[in-house]
């Protein structure tokens, strides 16, 4: 089996008090936070940094303390792991990266909820979520 890894993260923005959350619809149809592919000797928070600029445009700083992470297997013999961390973004102007992200949105928590395709992904927003709730000191 070759194992695979992956690093993003929840990304959300607040104003006015009302957060909302980055989503992708991808090109391959489903609906998903930032995540992809750790390249050379890049360390968990340099690779989703990485890859939120390059699929949304957007500049994020990480918030302590939240780290999940969820594993399974894209295609037979392979096993990927992938890492969520917290993220607040520093504007809500994207640039989606055609090669991969048809449309970008920020939305509510039910709206995220609603559009995410896959159940492991709404348990990692449910878990950003209950975190942002419990730490409001932090952002």
């Amino acid at each position: 089996m070759r194992n695979e890894k992956s690093c993003g993260a929840v990304v959300f923005y607040e104003q006015d008090g009302h957060r909302t959350y980055l989503m992708e619809h991808m090109i391959q149809g489903h609906t998903a936070m930032c995540k992809g592919h750790v390249e050379g000797t890049e360390n968990e928070h340099e690779t989703a940094a990485r890859e939120i600029m390059e699929e949304t445009g957007i500049h994020v700083s990480f918030l302590p303390g939240f780290r999940e992470t969820t594993a399974y297997s894209p295609r037979e013999g392979v096993r990927k792991e992938v890492v969520y961390f917290l993220a607040k973004a520093e504007s809500v102007q994207t640039a989606p990266q055609p090669e991969e992200v048809t449309s970008i949105a920020f939305m509510s928590y039910s709206e995220s909820l609603k559009a995410l395709t896959y159940a492991d992904d709404r348990q990692i927003l449910q878990k950003a979520e209950a975190y942002l709730n419990t730490h409001p000191e932090l952002y």
